[in-house]
C-alpha cells in the first residue's frame, strides 16, 4: 500500500491538475483557501513551477467562485443578453407560460407588473396584473414566479408569467417583455436548456435526457428519459472518470518522484487492478445488446409470410385501421408499409411486407427484396402462416404435413427472434393446443423436449376474421418486450445514444492499451489513462464537445 505522504504528494500534484484540465469555462476551481495549513504544505512541497500554477489558480478563483462567507449565494453570469420564449404549445389553450432568462429578469418582472405590489418571494406564485412597460396598458391577469440565480433551471435570474393562452394575449406579453429594455431577445431552440448546461446545472446527458422526455410517446420511452433526465449515466460516468483520475495521479507522480522518494513497488500494480475492475465494468456495460438505444429509437418489428396468409389484414386488426391493402390476389402488397403502434407502452415501429415467394413479376421480386432486408434488421420478427399450409387434426398424433415455401421456412429458422402466428384457425376444425404442439414441432424440430422458456412464446393461433387469440398474443408480445428490453433497462445506465458507445469504446481501446504496456513504458501509460478519462469525459460534456453540442440542443423546442 502506498505511503500517505505519496499519495498527498501524487494527488495534489497529479489529480488536481488532471481534474481541471479539460472542464469547460462553466466548472469551478475547487478551494483550498479554507484550509490555510494544507495550502502552506502545498506551497512549499511543490516545484515552483506548480506553485506559480496554483498561486494563478487561487487569484482566478477569488473573482469567480461563490463566496462562502456571504449569506447569500451568488452566481458569475456569462450571458449579457436576457432571453424569453413561450415554453408551452403555441395556440389556443386554458394557460400559456412564458419564461425570461438572464440578468434583466428582475427588471422585466418588475416593469411588467405593477409599482405599487410587492417584489414576490423566490418560488413563489403570486397574482399580478400584466402590463405593457411602454403604455402602462392592461394585457392579462396572470401569476409570476420569481426564480433568483443560481437557484433556477438555467442558473440565472429567471422569471416565469403564467398568463391565459389565447394567441392576442400571448402575443401582447410577448411583446411587452421585448420592449422592457435593451438586450433582451427571443431565445433560440434549447437556449434556456444550453445556458443549464454552461452553468453546470445539467450535463450533456442530462440534456440528453431532457429532450428525449420531450419527445417521448410511450410509457417506456418515458422512463428510460426520466432515469437518464435523472442523472443516472452522468453518476455512473463520473464515478469511473475519478477512478481513472486517481489512477492518473498515481502514474504520473511515479514518473515525477519514482526516482527520488521512497515509492512502494505494488503502487503500479494496484493501478493496474483497478483499471482491469474498470474494464471488466464497462464493457459489462456495453454488452446490453444495444436495448437502451432500441427502446428510445423504437422496437422495429417485421411481419413476414407467403403471400396471401394474412399479413395485411393482421396489421389493419392491431391498428384498427385500414392501414395496407387487403385484396385476395397474392402479391398485392410491393413495398414495406410501416406503422407506429404504442403496444403496451412500448414504442413499436411494425412493418407489413412483400408474401415471400419466387416470382417471375420483376416488380414482386423488387418487394420480396426489401423484405429480407427489413427482416434482417428487425428487432423482433412476426411470421404469419395460413393453418391451410399445413396438414393437421386434432385425432392425428403423426407429424403434420409442411406446405410452406422453403424461402419463408429459411426466414423464420434463420431468425431466432421470430414469432410464429397461424391464421385462419377459423377454418380448423381440430384442437389448437394439439395443432400448436404440432407446427411448432414441425417448425423447429430441434426444439423438441427441450427446456427453453422461451418456447412457448413461439407459436400462437389465431383468426384476423374473427379476431380470436389475438389479443392473447398481444398480452404475450407485451411479455417478451418487457423481458428483452423492459429487465435491464430498469436500471438507470442503460446507453441510449450511438455517440455514447463510440466514446466507450474508445475508452476501452486506450485501457486496452494500457494494460498491454508494463512499469517500463510508465509514460505512454500514463497518456493512455488520460485519453480514457478524456473519452468518458466527452460523454457527460466535461470535455472538448463543443462540435457535439449544436446538433443536441437543436432537438429542443424554443421555450426550452
Amino acid at each position: 500500500m502506498a505511503s500517505i505522504p505519496f499519495l498527498r504528494r501524487a494527488f495534489s500534484h497529479r489529480a488536481c491538475r488532471w481534474g481541471l484540465q479539460g472542464h469547460t469555462a462553466r466548472h469551478a476551481t475547487p478551494s483550498i483557501q479554507s484550509n490555510p495549513a494544507h495550502a502552506r504544505w502545498m506551497h512549499h512541497s511543490q516545484p515552483q513551477h506548480m506553485r506559480a500554477h496554483r498561486t494563478q489558480l487561487q487569484q482566478h478563483q477569488q473573482q469567480t467562485t461563490l463566496d462562502s462567507r456571504s449569506p447569500r449565494l451568488r452566481y458569475t453570469n456569462t450571458h449579457l443578453d436576457t432571453i424569453f420564449a413561450l415554453s408551452t404549445h403555441p395556440g389556443k389553450a386554458g394557460i400559456a407560460v412564458i419564461r425570461v432568462s438572464g440578468p434583466q429578469a428582475r427588471s422585466v418582472l418588475r416593469k411588467l407588473t405593477s409599482s405599487s405590489s410587492a417584489f414576490p418571494k423566490p418560488r413563489m406564485a403570486v397574482t399580478r396584473r400584466l402590463l405593457c412597460p411602454l403604455t402602462n396598458e392592461l394585457l392579462d391577469k396572470g401569476m409570476a414566479i420569481w426564480f433568483p440565480g443560481p437557484r433556477s433551471f438555467t442558473g440565472e435570474d429567471s422569471v416565469e408569467f403564467h398568463c391565459h393562452g389565447g394567441k392576442a394575449v400571448v402575443d401582447g406579453v410577448l411583446r411587452a417583455i421585448g420592449d422592457a429594455g435593451d438586450h433582451i431577445r427571443l431565445a433560440e431552440p434549447g437556449e434556456f436548456a444550453r445556458r443549464a448546461f454552461e452553468n453546470d446545472k445539467l450535463d450533456l446527458t442530462e440534456v440528453e435526457g431532457l429532450a428525449d422526455l420531450l419527445n417521448a410517446e410511450t410509457e417506456a420511452q418515458r422512463r428510460l428519459a426520466l432515469r437518464q433526465a435523472d442523472g443516472g449515466l452522468k453518476n455512473l460516468y463520473d464515478t469511473w472518470r475519478t477512478q481513472l483520475i486517481q489512477g492518473m495521479a498515481l502514474v504520473e507522480a511515479l514518473i515525477d518522484f519514482g526516482e527520488d522518494e521512497n515509492i512502494e513497488d505494488d503502487v503500479y500494480d494496484n493501478v493496474v487492478a483497478k483499471v482491469q475492475s474498470l474494464h471488466s465494468e464497462i464493457k459489462s456495460h456495453m454488452d446490453d445488446d444495444r436495448r437502451g438505444e432500441i427502446l428510445r429509437d423504437g422496437i422495429h418489428v417485421t411481419i413476414l409470410g407467403p403471400p396471401n396468409a394474412g399479413k395485411s389484414s393482421f396489421l389493419n386488426y392491431i391498428t384498427k385501421r385500414q392501414a395496407a391493402i387487403v385484396s385476395p390476389i397474392p402479391g398485392t402488397t410491393r413495398d414495406v408499409v410501416e406503422v407506429s403502434l404504442d403496444i403496451g407502452g412500448y414504442p413499436v415501429l411494425i412493418g407489413d411486407t412483400a408474401g415471400l415467394r419466387t416470382s417471375e413479376d420483376e416488380i414482386e421480386m423488387q418487394g420480396v427484396q426489401r423484405a429480407h432486408q427489413r427482416i434482417s434488421l428487425a428487432d423482433i420478427n412476426v411470421a404469419i402462416l395460413p393453418i391451410t399450409d399445413f396438414s393437421v387434426s386434432g385425432q392425428d398424433e403423426s407429424e403434420p404435413g409442411v406446405d410452406v415455401d422453403e424461402m419463408v421456412l429459411r426466414a423464420i429458422r434463420e431468425n431466432p427472434n421470430t414469432m410464429v402466428l397461424i391464421n385462419k384457425m377459423d377454418l380448423s376444425q381440430g384442437d389448437v393446443k394439439a395443432v400448436q404442439a404440432k407446427i411448432r414441432s414441425s417448425l423447429w424440430p430441434d426444439s423438441v423436449g427441450s427446456d427453453d422458456h422461451r418456447s412457448k412464446y413461439r407459436v400462437w393461433a389465431i383468426s384476423c376474421q374473427t379476431g380470436e387469440g389475438i389479443g392473447t398474443f398481444l398480452k404475450d408480445f407485451i411479455h417478451v418486450l418487457k423481458d428483452r428490453f423492459e429487465s435491464t433497462s430498469t436500471s438507470s445506465t442503460s446507453i441510449t445514444q450511438y455517440r455514447h458507445r463510440v466514446h466507450l469504446e474508445n475508452c476501452l481501446h486506450s485501457l486496452d492499451v494500457f494494460l498491454s504496456l508494463g512499469v517500463d513504458h510508465v509514460v505512454l501509460g500514463a497518456e493512455e489513462l488520460r485519453h480514457a478519462a478524456a473519452d468518458l469525459g466527452r460523454i457527460t460534456g466535461r470535455v472538448d464537445v463543443e462540435e457535439v453540442l449544436d446538433v443536441v440542443f437543436r432537438e429542443f423546442c424554443i421555450g426550452k
